[in-house]
């Protein structure tokens, strides 16, 4: 059943790799990001479990951080056409 999980975790992650290249808009492709962040940590989490290990927790955790931070960042980009916004004196 986990190598199942493994597999389909695997195929959503290619539907949305189609979807970043193909995706219409912006919003889409960050969604499509998302979703990959997600599914990578799930299929990490299973392939812990099929390896009795409890070494990829870390990078469970240190990949959630980095998946949430990207999705602000493409997110900001998508509203604001920038990430970091800085005021210049003049």
């Amino acid at each position: 059943m986990l190598t199942i999980s493994v597999i389909l975790f695997a195929t959503t992650i290619a539907i949305a790799v189609i979807r970043i290249i193909l995706g219409p808009s912006m919003p889409d492709r960050v969604i499509a990001l998302d979703m990959i962040g997600v599914n990578l940590i799930a299929s990490i989490a299973v392939i812990s479990i099929l390896l009795k290990t409890k070494a990829f927790l870390e990078v469970i955790l240190i990949l959630g951080i980095l998946s949430f931070i990207g999705t602000i960042a493409f997110s900001k980009f998508t509203e604001r056409g920038v990430i970091v916004e800085r005021k210049r004196d003049r």
